[in-house]
């Protein structure tokens, strides 16, 4: 209810009045727009993701594991056979070879043979086995026949030795039964007061040094009259002496 004396009046807030109302209203604006813009979420960019790649890995089966498994014992770890090789060669002794080698090459890996060595007696193809030992015996010089026959000593076996061979024919764990052929003559041993260095080396078991040990007590004590007297050489020991019975003679 306005009073009667107001109804005409007029509200004039002059020049002034208006540009104070006007700013007032820029302001109120301004501000509405700022409060709006700040309420509004922003966008920002996002880094991307790199791609996954699916990838399947194939697990081949080794078939060795599998037969280990079932066995119950490891995979090998090496194809390889250990063979000695001792006689007339350069560098006699035990020797590492793939497995499937021959005679020829535990003869190669030996450094080859030394002169005079008797090859007739062994077959150079024949497959070694871990644990064969090869023993290169030496020929007579003379005649050309073999003195001391090559043999292939095997594990509990023996290659035959070659015709016209003076060798042992038999050497190892299966040939301690009784002979048929009445045992072997003292013709196919070696004569331990005749025999050279290069014929003693060759025997199993006996490198260089003992050769020329042998011969030195030879030098100092005459013949030998009893193969037991080898027992008194540096470096032939009980067992050793055991195993030369058989190969040697007085």
């Amino acid at each position: 209810m306005v009073p009667e004396r107001f109804r005409e009046a007029r509200l004039d807030p002059g020049r002034r009045g208006v540009i104070v109302l006007g700013l007032v209203g820029v302001i109120a604006v301004v501000l509405t727009g700022v409060m709006v813009l700040r309420d509004q979420p922003v966008a920002r960019a996002v880094p991307p993701v790199p791609a996954l790649r699916a990838e399947s890995i194939a697990v081949q089966a080794d078939p060795t594991v599998a037969v280990a498994a079932v066995s119950g014992r490891g995979p090998s770890t090496s194809a390889e056979v250990v063979v000695s090789v001792v006689g007339l060669v350069e560098r006699a002794g035990l020797h590492r070879l793939p497995d499937g080698s021959r005679i020829a090459d535990a003869l190669e890996k030996a450094g080859g043979t030394r002169e005079g060595a008797d090859l007739a007696g062994l077959n150079l193809a024949q497959r070694l086995a871990d644990g064969d030992q090869v023993v290169v015996g030496a020929t007579d010089p003379q005649v050309g026949q073999p003195r001391l026959g090559s043999i292939m000593i095997g594990a509990g076996r023996a290659s035959p030795p070659a015709p016209n061979s003076a060798g042992p024919s038999r050497v190892g764990s299966d040939s301690a039964g009784p002979s048929t052929g009445g045992g072997t003559g003292a013709e196919s041993r070696l004569d331990l007061n005749t025999a050279t260095e290069a014929e003693l080396d060759a025997l199993p078991g006996v490198g260089p040094v003992t050769a020329k040990a042998i011969l030195a007590w030879r030098s100092t004590n005459g013949r030998f009259t009893d193969v037991a007297q080898l027992g008194e050489v540096d470096g032939i020991g009980p067992a050793r002496l055991a195993r030369l019975r058989e190969l040697v003679t007085t």
